[in-house]
């Protein structure tokens, strides 16, 4: 926290040192975007900046809230959330072979995207809400089932795999945390197994496709494999240094697709090599550990399970999408938040961080009135 004169007071009290990692973090994703485009700010790197700014900009005003703001909020995001993906199998339009978006005029919405600090805030709350020797009880564990479920099914039949597993992985986190048993996790893990490869036959095409391709990675390597294949060639080819910024041939030859989104990675760490793509990758271990420190220090149960759901939230994003580019899980369409060109995981990422902030400050101030 920085604290001078010249500094207005309240300003002064933001964590800085977070805003300036975050914001370092993006700023080498615009980097990466110029040279994805050739050297060029656009047509990426400038819309990028602009929507980063933007949502920077409403994470810090989001710091001022309160905890009781909040959980106030929590299930009537909820439910508003809920509304807007019942809006999308309804209404919304479709783009890429989905229907995940709402038009509303000016902009594209993807409802999808808030469920993910929206299921943490509520079920943080709805454990808040659960005695403590009430937890291990069904009665405890069939309502957090249903506010889960229910929009995991709506994601998924759009179909987003990807943001519906993260949604799930966010979700279960929170419920894990709040001390469910151990059984609750072991049965549905050993039923997945059992019923994998029946849910494999009601899977559309293309998810077939990318299932085949992890697990045989050279079946196809100029189909369904070619994303995978100029992935782990573009990484691989960066050697520890990298061959030098503007001079990746993988992403510059248009060998790489989707260079500048799903796989910005494997862009990156081939003009960076090794060094960049482990300074990246510690950046973000340094953002998701001040936000579980964040769950450490909170003096109340909903703030401890809203910081470590929402640092979660954050964790599986970089690590689902850094798995998937190297080859180490299914392609599923997670992107590199603040690195990946696109304004949901921006919007998502900066949402769960202002929120973060916001029980941060909370916390400073309950300690200076001790």
């Amino acid at each position: 926290m920085i604290t001078s004169a010249i500094i207005p007071r309240p300003l002064a009290k933001l964590p800085w040192r977070l805003i300036f990692l975050v914001t370092g973090i993006a700023m080498f994703g615009l980097v990466v975007l110029y040279s994805a485009a050739g050297g060029s700010m656009h047509p990426w790197a400038i819309k990028q900046a602009m929507v980063f700014f933007a949502f920077l900009a409403i994470a810090v005003a989001m710091s001022w809230m309160r905890e009781s703001t909040i959980k106030a909020i929590a299930f009537p995001l909820y439910g508003m959330t809920l509304v807007m993906l019942l809006g999308v199998e309804a209404l919304g339009f479709v783009s890429k072979g989905a229907q995940r978006w709402l038009d509303l005029g000016p902009i594209k919405l993807q409802p999808s995207e808030f469920m993910k600090p929206a299921i943490v805030l509520t079920l943080a709350r709805f454990y808040e809400l659960v005695p403590v020797a009430e937890i291990r009880k069904w009665r405890a564990i069939w309502p957090a089932m249903l506010l889960l479920g229910v929009p995991a099914v709506l994601i998924l039949v759009q179909p987003d795999l990807g943001t519906c597993i993260v949604v799930l992985l966010c979700g279960v986190t929170v419920m894990f945390l709040a001390g469910l048993p151990w059984w609750f996790f072991a049965a549905p893990a050993a039923a997945f197994a059992v019923v994998a490869p029946i849910a494999y036959g009601f899977m559309h095409g293309y998810q077939k496709k990318r299932i085949d391709t992890f697990l045989n990675p050279d079946s196809d390597p100029l189909g369904a494999g070619y994303h995978i294949a100029q992935s782990k060639i573009a990484i691989g080819s960066g050697g520890i240094w990298g061959k030098g910024f503007l001079h990746g041939s993988q992403s510059h030859l248009d060998y790489l697709p989707e260079g500048h989104t799903d796989f910005v990675f494997a862009t990156m760490a081939e003009e960076w090599g090794l060094v960049g793509g482990v300074l990246l990758i510690l950046a973000f271990a340094l953002v998701i550990r001040w936000g579980m420190r964040v769950s450490q220090n909170a003096r109340t149960r909903f703030a401890q399970l809203a910081a470590a759901g929402l640092s979660a939230t954050v964790f599986f994003y970089v690590a689902i999408n850094l798995m998937m580019v190297m080859g180490l899980a299914p392609v599923v369409g997670v992107p590199l938040p603040l690195v990946s060109y696109g304004g949901s995981a921006v919007m998502t990422v900066m949402l769960c961080l202002g929120l973060l902030m916001a029980l941060e400050r909370q916390q400073r101030t309950v300690s200076r009135l001790i």
